[in-house]
């Protein structure tokens, strides 16, 4: 009984991470992802759940984010700054009447510049999905 409740557990840890929406892993890293996977693992099963959870954290985090060629075409852009009254922050939706910005040869993301911020946003939902520091 006790087995069958931790693998149910470690189960349930595993599969979490890739059921919930991408957004909400998008300032994920592969490295903190591994990190954080291998921790819930090693907690649930021991060292060879570490080991797992590792690699399913690696794997989520670095599905998360836009890639280096995005992320670096957004930073030498040029573009002006819209102000909002509310703090930016990964999956909050940005309303009309800030301009997004396309990225050639990608249509999976756009990008805009708010508080003085660049930010990455998914064009159908408007959401951030990544912030670049």
């Amino acid at each position: 009984m006790r087995k069958t409740l931790l693998m149910s557990t470690v189960i349930a840890a595993l599969a979490a991470p890739v059921i919930a929406p991408a957004a909400a892993f998008a300032q994920a890293s592969t490295a903190t992802g591994a990190v954080g996977g291998a921790a819930v693992g090693a907690v649930v099963g021991g060292p060879v759940g570490a080991v797992v959870g590792g690699v399913v954290g690696a794997g989520v985090g670095a599905a998360g984010e836009p890639s280096q060629e995005v992320r670096t075409y957004v930073m030498k852009e040029r573009r002006p700054s819209v102000r909002m009254e509310q703090e930016v922050v990964v999956g909050r939706q940005l309303p009309p009447n800030v301009t997004l910005y396309d990225i050639p040869q990608n249509n999976e993301y756009e990008y805009t510049v708010v508080n003085d911020r660049r930010v990455i946003v998914e064009p159908k939902t408007r959401k951030v999905v990544y912030i670049v520091e």
